[in-house]
């Protein structure tokens, strides 16, 4: 099987090259060609740094563990909840034309069936696609908005909540197609426009869930702005009594427009960010050559670092952190997202502070590494400071948001623990309490 695609830019479209796929058994390679207009033009830039501006093609092999596609296109594929919906639509209508004795839709999906199953409007990140006919994929069905408003909250979580028990009719799965993200893991989740007309993310409870994950993530959001982070928006509203985490999204401008969004792992070129080991001090050097504001955002993710040790966000791999495009090929850090307190899980960063360090949480790990991000003492302890009081006003915050004290009560652990007695400490705010 081979496809061709046209890779385009922003709203208006933009021709930047030619994505050639090509599907043999069960090896997919794909090549992406840069195209001459868009080499040619003054504000032109490459989409990651291993896919430089030359000319001619520039081949992807898929690896066991990777994707099919180059690492900024792969950015834009739907994540595991998106890919969880295609392929039980993909089954569903299988059945159906098994029953109707037709060969239909019998094929096995490919790396580009999932790519080109985001709806176009929803599509993180400022890439598009365009198929041989020069239609974007996915195209919108007529009379069908691509992302709902909040008004349909209630019909979007019970779709969810069917595909999860998997007990979800072919109506369920074909309100839900399209409408992933490339923001997030296996949690169920939909893209919908909230009452400012921005396009957002509703986080939905699972059947699953023991505790109020939805509660918990935006309490992490709501501290993290308080602690100084640059954050997503975020907010709890309610959907039949149940709390939807709604989080606005960071890759679009304020009229709507496209932003164009790499992950941190796309960044540092790092293929399968799950295979090996990977540190902050790494984002650091990719920012020293790749950033727009080097030392701001150097100074941003060491602030994230503090916090994500206080309130035992263990779960800050590589695409949990992203950059947004200034200018000419220069990164700005993305605002913080996926921020999560995990009471039950042991204190052990995906992302370790440094290779000296190892998977340590700790604010010894934190202090080790002030020099290679070029903070001072007292800047350090300053921001340390800052962080920890914010993160100390956890319960206050969270009873705000409606939080039961059973709820809080589940999340205890993650924000009481010896690292906030340290980060008290290294940050001279335990002696400033005792006096």
């Amino acid at each position: 099987m081979k496809r061709t695609l046209q890779v385009c830019l922003g709203d208006e479209g933009r021709l930047v090259g030619t994505l050639h796929y090509d599907q043999n058994g069960a090896r997919e390679h794909t090549a992406l060609v840069y195209d001459e207009t868009w080499l040619a033009a003054t504000d032109r830039f490459a989409l990651e740094p291993n896919l430089p501006l030359v000319t001619g093609p520039q081949y992807h092999r898929k690896t066991p563990e990777g994707s099919g596609f180059h690492a900024a296109i792969a950015d834009t594929e739907p994540d595991g909840w998106g890919r969880r919906v295609i392929l039980r639509d993909h089954a569903k209508r299988r059945q159906v034309a098994k029953r109707a004795g037709s060969e239909a839709g019998s094929a096995q999906l490919n790396a580009v069936d999932f790519l080109l199953a985001v709806d176009d409007g929803n599509r993180v990140g400022a890439l598009r696609f365009r198929d041989e006919a020069g239609v974007f994929q996915r195209a919108s069905e007529l009379g069908r908005r691509t992302a709902p408003p909040l008004l349909e909250l209630r019909h979007l979580m019970s779709a969810s909540r069917a595909v999860e028990t998997e007990s979800e009719t072919a109506a369920d799965l074909a309100y839900l197609r399209g409408r992933g993200t490339s923001l997030g893991g296996l949690r169920p989740k939909c893209s919908v426009v909230d009452d400012d007309g921005m396009l957002a993310i509703g986080k939905f409870p699972s059947v699953k869930d023991e505790r109020a994950v939805t509660k918990g993530e935006v309490l992490a959001m709501t501290l993290a702005k308080a602690a100084g982070l640059n954050v997503a928006a975020a907010r709890i509203v309610d959907s039949d009594g149940l709390p939807v985490a709604l989080i606005r999204r960071f890759d679009r401008t304020l009229d709507g427009r496209r932003l164009m969004y790499v992950s941190a792992a796309t960044l540092l070129g790092v293929e399968s960010a799950g295979a090996q080991e990977h540190s902050y001090t790494e984002i650091v050097d990719a920012l020293r050559v790749n950033g727009a504001a080097a030392q701001a955002d150097i100074e941003e993710l060491w602030r994230r670092m503090a916090f994500s040790i206080l309130i035992t966000n263990v779960d800050d791999h590589l695409h949990n952190h992203g950059f947004l495009h200034a200018t000419h090929g220069q990164w700005r850090l993305a605002p913080a997202f996926d921020l999560n307190p995990f009471p039950d899980r042991a204190r052990e960063l995906k992302t370790w502070v440094s290779a000296e360090t190892g998977p340590a949480a700790t604010v010894e790990a934190l202090m080790s590494v002030i020099a290679y991000f070029r903070l001072s003492l007292p800047r350090a302890k300053q921001i340390l400071r800052g962080v920890e009081r914010a993160v100390a006003g956890w319960r206050e915050t969270g009873r705000a948001l409606g939080m039961s004290n059973r709820d809080l009560e589940d999340f205890e652990e993650a924000f009481e623990h010896a690292e906030r007695a340290a980060a008290q400490k290294a940050s001279g705010l335990a002696l400033d309490r005792v006096g």
